[in-house]
């Protein structure tokens, strides 16, 4: 990647890129970015807004350890906000308007009701809390489709 340039990676969606420990873009995106900095704010409870490298050194904290290693944490599933992304034996899912949806990279597929069950939470930890306060990242259409038009785990 080019330094001083913008940062090359493309994700699936925004719940993808912030379970990847990024953010949404201060110029591209200002409006997401000025959302997402209001409710990082108010979910970890901060006294003062961060600038967006100390945001993204924070992020990077909670994303990998110093021997690259990736940061994750346990939860129950039914406990966490929508956007979350969540691991099951070897599979990623997102957590969204109370289900599971098995993720993929050319979009989610079917779907399972969320329950008390411990999971691995990908989404790093700061932004789950912003995710609680609030923030609601733009998923792939291929979960609308399932949640709306009573696909798998839907309503019917």
């Amino acid at each position: 990647m080019a330094l001083g340039h913008y940062t090359e990676l493309f994700f699936l969606d925004e719940a993808t890129a912030l379970a990847a420990g990024h953010r949404p873009c201060a110029e591209c995106r200002r409006a997401d970015y000025e959302r997402f900095v209001m409710a990082w704010v108010e979910g970890n409870r901060m006294a003062t807004r961060p600038a967006a490298p100390t945001l993204d050194s924070d992020l990077h904290c909670h994303r990998v350890t110093r021997n690259g290693q990736r940061v994750t944490y346990r939860a129950p599933g039914d406990t966490l906000p929508d956007g979350t992304i969540i691991a099951l034996a070897t599979e990623a899912w997102l957590v969204w308007r109370g289900q599971r949806h098995r993720w993929s990279f050319i979009g989610y597929g079917d779907s399972q009701p969320l329950d008390h069950t411990e999971v691995e939470v990908l989404t790093p930890q700061p932004t789950v809390a912003a995710l609680c306060a609030g923030y609601r990242p733009a998923v792939h259409q291929s979960v609308e489709v399932m949640t709306v038009a009573g696909g798998p785990g839907g309503e019917r």
